[in-house]
């Protein structure tokens, strides 16, 4: 393990700790109250220094990981935020969105294109088409199966990832979000009617694209 992995998966750990107690508060809950320690005290930062700590050995340049570190960054506390309150908010989503398309167009992002004329068109697609096609398919399953947040997600991570990881990334975080409702179901934590957000499973699954797909 590099110094850079330790002190990366460190920044993780530690900013999950502060991202799970930023969503506590923040959007405020209707009913004025904090949450309190419990699970998510754990998921988040553990997540957060997994893929933190990967990202040391993912890109060889300091530039591509200063600019992952930041992505990943918004989306541990957008992790920590859908599974505390169920929302994307548009404070993180579209920042994240307008990062990754300035980022591709100046032909710095690996994983688009160094400077490849037109390398920014299947990324585009990709924004574009995924969410739109993951939102339709959702449509079967009642309002906010899949929530217009996700979409703004799904969005910024297509730009950022292109479209091969992009959709690599969305099939991932499905069969993730399966294995984890199939348990809960049989344990009877939820129920058939239960609301699961999906965002979690999707940045998972961003994190899969920008870490693990090659």
């Amino acid at each position: 393990m590099t110094a850079l992995i330790a002190g990366l998966a460190c920044l993780g750990l530690v900013w999950g700790v502060v991202a799970d107690r930023i969503a506590a508060r923040w959007p405020a809950h209707e009913d004025g109250s904090i949450r309190g320690l419990g699970w998510r005290m754990v998921l988040v930062p553990l997540v957060g220094a997994v893929a933190l700590g990967d990202l040391g050995r993912r890109f060889p340049d300091a530039g591509s990981t200063l600019i992952y570190s930041l992505v990943f960054v918004v989306l541990i506390l957008l992790l920590a935020t859908d599974l505390d309150q169920r929302t994307l908010p548009d404070e993180l989503t579209l920042p994240l969105a307008v990062l990754a398309g300035v980022y591709g167009l100046t032909g710095l992002n690996p994983l688009i294109g160094h400077a490849v004329p037109g390398a920014m068109l299947p990324a585009l697609i990709g924004a574009i088409v995924i969410p739109a096609v993951f939102f339709i398919l959702s449509i079967p399953f009642g309002p906010g199966a899949l929530g217009l947040g996700d979409v703004k997600l799904l969005f910024g991570v297509g730009l950022l990832a292109g479209l091969e990881r992009t959709a690599f990334g969305v099939i991932v975080g499905v069969l993730i979000s399966g294995v984890v409702i199939i348990a809960l179901l049989a344990s009877r934590r939820i129920g058939l009617k239960s609301f699961i957000p999906y965002g979690p499973f999707l940045i998972v699954g961003a994190f899969w694209a920008v870490l693990l797909q090659s």
